[in-house]
């Protein structure tokens, strides 16, 4: 039985510091500008918030492999092929799956994040721009975009 208390109070402690560490959408909306020059939300042609056209479509990213969104990966109107680096095509077919907390890592360092998952110092995506504060509730603001 002792040792049921130590295992407790451990889960216990992870899950209060996971719950802490989840960001907040409202506040997300706000920040959202910053992503907002490179990136728009779109479902089924409808533009949901307005954005740049020079990186993908962010509705449904979190769940989504990475560099499998269909602009990206295919081109379009919006995004011309070749645009972007095989490294994060690289990364999807290496497993890398779209969460809050590794967009939300992603956000802060972009190619460190990229070369660490990759393993690869010379990796390289095409985002550069490392968001200093406000990554977790950015991340969550992209998940209240999920696909059902």
């Amino acid at each position: 039985m002792p040792k049921l208390i130590p295992t407790a109070l451990t889960l216990t402690i992870a899950l209060a510091s996971h719950a802490a560490a989840a960001g907040d959408p409202a506040k997300g909306e706000k920040l959202y500008n910053r992503c907002s020059s490179c990136h728009a939300i779109i479902k089924d042609g409808e533009v949901l918030v307005k954005g740049g056209i020079t990186g993908p479509n962010l509705y449904g990213v979190v769940g989504r492999v990475a560099g499998a969104e269909n602009d990206y990966r295919y081109g379009s109107e919006r995004l011309p092929v070749g645009m972007f680096t095989d490294d994060m095509i690289r990364a999807g077919d290496e497993g890398l799956i779209w969460t809050e907390e590794n967009i939300a890592a992603y956000s802060q360092d972009p190619i460190g994040f990229i070369q660490e998952y990759l393993d690869d110092e010379t990796a390289r995506p095409n985002m550069s721009v490392k968001l200093k504060k406000g990554a977790d509730d950015i991340a969550a603001y992209l998940a209240t975009f999920s696909a059902p």
